[in-house]
């Protein structure tokens, strides 16, 4: 590490530090309030394996000079500080930009200003609008609409302190106490604790130029690749103020990160890994996946993993979502049926993932998972699908039929679940997880009792999953198809019967759900709107859904038709 103090237009001396490869790309930190440089320290020290990295104190923060006067902070000064921090250590050529809060605040000013044309590559900001957009932004909100008022009355309630930092004395006060500091950190623990002399300074931020733009606002275009990274737990800066921008950032790319105000010390390896997939696709490097979709809307470019993918619902799933543009990766235990449904997909021009996988596996499923991350990356949403049928009577099926159904039927779930939704955790980006239940679940039947059983325990996993992963932004819905035509019914094991009846039952229960004439492709259609919509439980075909009010309302009455004379 190397340091230097540079000399800003106005004689204020700023704390430079550069680390890093020195003929890699340039990158600048720039922190918020009440912060300074070492705000960064876990991200550039990521950073720093690739690129040189660049970190210094804002006026008044650090080791930095600290101007006493308001003026000395205004955004035209703010925006020369870094001027010179870039012309001092990349004279020619250059340099990509990340910030945060105050910091993002900052360089939203020069990213959007004429000093720095043609200096810069790349922006990547976290919870720090620019304020002109964001004054621009407060107007749009009054016209007549439930949602912008909505947006607006909730940054305003999220803005409240800033009011407070233009009263006189009492900011100051709550600073010398402690109060201020420990009241951040009951509002956010990942925040540092902070410096005094940081938070008395730093006030000056607010005061010289917090009204004077909302109220006047002049925004201005960014005409360089920008990405926002909003934290969904920021309890300062809401996501729509940072990210309904695109009028004014016409390259821009938004990804919510599942974290607090202060995700770069909570996720230093989400920022830097975000900030890394921007930089090397200004540098003239592909865009990864995760960039296309932060540009673009639905499935398009999402990855999606759907098990059982060989034939019916896992496989008219897994063409619907290449139909909306999303990349497969499909699985299936019968390796030729799988390479079938892989050609459809090709042929739709996605990127597919082809692999042969017994669900049921746990071994095999966690190599599998790690294979997409290396390869692909993380999925964004996952259909659990893969399942067979069973049905007879309780009293006929064997211990070892009841092994090979709950194998597959829940523990193949429960394999995909844990491997998957640990992956989602890690990159926090949210995701969402598919099971395939059944009307089963809830609908009692006195020939599939084994059957039934897997399916509710694969619908109570669900309900019980999505509340667990709420926080993590990541979804989970429960799909409950009812009769639908499809070849498990030429599979199912009717258990209680020799293989002459057998073959009977097989044939006469495809003929009847041939008959009812619901295909797959259905099914398909309700799972992704089930997604779209973050549904937790989504009954498919007109019985399931009828079935699962009658659960509701008359249980009885299910209770008693279960009694009846079902057999095929």
């Amino acid at each position: 590490m190397s340091h230097t103090w540079v000399t800003a237009s106005d004689g204020v001396r700023l704390s430079v530090r550069v680390t890093g490869v020195d003929d890699a790309p340039t990158v600048v930190l720039v922190h918020g309030y009440p912060d300074n440089g070492s705000m960064w320290d876990g991200v550039a020290g990521l950073l720093e394996r690739r690129y040189r990295v660049v970190v210094y104190d804002v006026r008044g923060a650090g080791r930095s000079d600290k101007p006493s006067g308001r003026a000395s902070y205004k955004l035209d000064q703010l925006s020369d500080d870094l001027a010179s921090v870039i012309d001092e250590v990349q004279p020619e050529g250059k340099v990509h930009l990340l910030a945060h809060d105050w910091g993002s605040i900052q360089t939203w000013h020069s990213v959007t200003g004429e000093k720095l044309r043609g200096r810069l590559a790349s922006f990547t900001s976290i919870s720090g609008p620019s304020l002109d957009h964001a004054g621009a932004w407060f107007r749009a909100q009054l016209r007549p609409s439930p949602k912008r008022l909505k947006n607006a009355l909730a940054q305003g309630v999220h803005s409240t302190y800033i009011l407070g930092f233009q009263l006189p004395l009492i900011p100051q006060l709550l600073w010398r106490t402690g109060a201020m500091g420990a009241l951040i950190g009951r509002m956010d623990p990942a925040a540092a604790a902070p410096s005094t002399s940081d938070g008395l300074y730093g006030l000056n931020l607010y005061r010289a130029n917090m009204f004077t733009r909302l109220s006047r606002p002049r925004p201005r275009n960014a005409e360089i690749p920008v990405q926002v990274l909003a934290p969904t737990g920021d309890k300062f800066v809401t996501t729509p103020l940072q990210t309904e921008i695109e009028r004014w950032a016409p390259d821009l790319r938004v990804r919510r990160i599942v974290g607090t105000h202060w995700v770069v010390r909570e996720k230093p390896q989400v920022i830097a890994d975000a900030t890394a997939e921007l930089i090397d696709h200004a540098e003239g490097g592909e865009e990864s996946r995760a960039l296309k979709q932060a540009r673009t809307k639905g499935f398009a470019h999402k990855l999606v993993v759907v098990t059982g993918a060989g034939s019916g619902i896992g496989r008219a799933t897994a063409l619907a979502f290449a139909d909306k543009g999303a990349d497969l990766v499909i699985t299936d235990i019968n390796g030729s049926a799988a390479a079938d449904t892989a050609k459809l997909l090709r042929d739709k021009g996605v990127t597919v993932g082809e692999y042969t996988v017994d669900s049921s596996d746990a071994e095999a499923v966690e190599k599998f998972a790690q294979q997409v991350k290396e390869e692909f990356g993380v999925p964004d949403i996952v259909v659990n699908n893969a399942g067979i049928g069973l049905s007879g009577p309780f009293l006929d099926t064997t211990v070892k039929d009841w092994e090979r159904l709950i194998e597959v039927n829940l523990w193949g779930v429960i394999h995909g679940c844990r491997v998957f939704a640990e992956q989602m955790r890690e990159r926090a980006e949210g995701g969402q997880i598919v099971n395939v239940a059944s009307a089963a679940a809830y609908l009692p039947s006195k020939i599939l009792s084994a059957y039934a059983t897997t399916k509710s325990a694969v619908l109570t996993l669900s309900v019980c999953l999505r509340a667990e992963l709420a926080a993590e932004n990541i979804g989970v819905t429960a799909i409950c198809p009812g009769i639908v035509n499809t070849n498990i019914t030429s599979t199912t094991r009717f258990v209680g019967v020799d293989d002459v009846e057998q073959k009977r039952r097989q044939k006469s229960s495809s003929k009847l759900y041939a008959k009812r004439g619901f295909g797959p492709e259905k099914v398909a259609r309700d799972i992704l709107r089930a997604v779209e919509k973050d549904k937790a439980i989504q009954p498919s075909t007109p019985e399931a859904k009828a079935a699962l009010v009658l659960s509701r309302l008359t249980p009885g009455l299910l209770r008693a038709a279960a009694k009846l004379d079902v057999t095929p």
